[in-house]
């Protein structure tokens, strides 16, 4: 009789996967924290920045190239998290940019208080980026063929 290992298959990173039920809780924050950098984050930056610009206290002034550039990133976070094969590192590229949005506010705007919310997305990134972490293995390897 021999018995299964449940503590080897979690040493294999490249062939490890969320339980379903794991994956669907993933694939719904994916999908909404998706729609949120497209929608209310990055897509405003983009259509609106001279609004945004105005707007902004006189201690957080940036140049515009700097919004169009955030802007463009985090629509691009959100489209790679909505997209399987790009999910790991979308969360990864967002995890670091929540991170910076958090040391922007913590130390440049002087408001430690709203670093709160993009430290707490950084977390929530990290996590889909381990559990979707075989999907860069994935990509790797059909990227080397």
């Amino acid at each position: 009789m021999t018995t299964a290992n449940p503590a080897a298959n979690f040493s294999d990173n490249a062939t490890y996967r969320p339980g379903k039920v794991r994956d669907r809780v993933l694939w719904t924050l994916q999908i909404l924290l998706g729609l949120f950098f497209i929608i209310a984050s990055g897509g405003p930056k983009l259509v609106i920045p001279n609004k945004l610009m105005e707007n902004a206290p006189e201690n957080l002034t940036i140049p515009l190239g700097l919004l169009i550039f955030i802007g463009v990133v985090e629509v691009a976070g959100g489209i790679g998290l909505m997209v399987p094969r790009l999910s790991a590192l979308a969360a990864a590229g967002l995890s670091v940019l929540t991170v910076l949005a958090a040391a922007t506010q913590a130390f440049i705007a002087d408001k430690p208080a709203m670093a709160i919310f993009p430290l707490v997305l950084a977390a929530i990134f990290a996590w889909i980026a381990y559990e979707r972490r075989a999907t860069i293995t994935d990509l790797r390897n059909s990227l080397s063929r």
